[in-house]
């Protein structure tokens, strides 16, 4: 990660978009109808989505502080990364008519939690961006939540509630920029002192 490369800074970006991929890919056509409706949102901007997952929060992860620096292939130190844990909200909606709707709500919500159950730490096959070429385990969590809890986030104006459930995903690692130069040595000598026994 030497000369003119920058730092990948894009890890929370591509989590999100790793994930939809693991929900597209297990949830279509059934119980969803097209991968279209599976993406990144708020509640309340939900559109034509059936499944949203809405990122509510970001925390440091201290357990998983890294304190060492990394060597780079020039010999320069770079400053550990940062790491994170991401909270999401997962969120089905229905286009069905009223006595169905809340039935494939749940049909919904049940297969993504199967999917996110059966991939608790996200699979590299569903990695993308700069995931691809790390080799940190990203795990899948559910965040059990209070009533009072949950509904502290759905902090949507006008919004009716609609069925959730949260998760925790990490740990995600955010490079540092900064680098310690270190110089090469270029030669070395020797000296040594001889004393005379008697």
């Amino acid at each position: 990660m030497g000369g003119d490369v920058i730092p990948a800074y894009t890890a929370i970006a591509d989590v999100g978009s790793s994930i939809i991929k693991l929900l597209q890919e297990n949830l279509v056509p059934e119980p969803i109808l097209k991968k279209e409706n599976i993406g990144l949102c708020s509640p309340a901007e939900k559109g034509d989505f059936q499944l949203t997952m809405y990122l509510y929060n970001i925390e440091e992860c201290g357990e998983y502080r890294i304190n060492e620096m990394i060597k780079l292939p020039d010999g320069n130190l770079q400053y550990p990364p940062i790491s994170f844990n991401l909270y999401y909200l997962l969120t089905a909606y229905s286009t069905a008519e009223l006595k169905s709707k809340a039935l494939d709500e749940h049909k919904i919500l049940g297969r993504a939690i199967q999917v996110l159950h059966d991939h608790g730490t996200l699979n590299r096959e569903y990695l993308l961006g700069s995931l691809k070429s790390s080799d940190q385990d990203i795990r899948i969590q559910i965040k059990n939540l209070t009533y009072d809890e949950m509904m502290r986030i759905w902090n949507f104006h006008d919004i009716p509630y609609s069925l959730s459930i949260a998760y925790r995903v990490g740990p995600i690692l955010i490079d540092s920029t900064r680098i310690k130069k270190t110089k090469r040595v270029v030669d070395s000598s020797i000296h040594i002192t001889r004393k005379d026994v008697k």
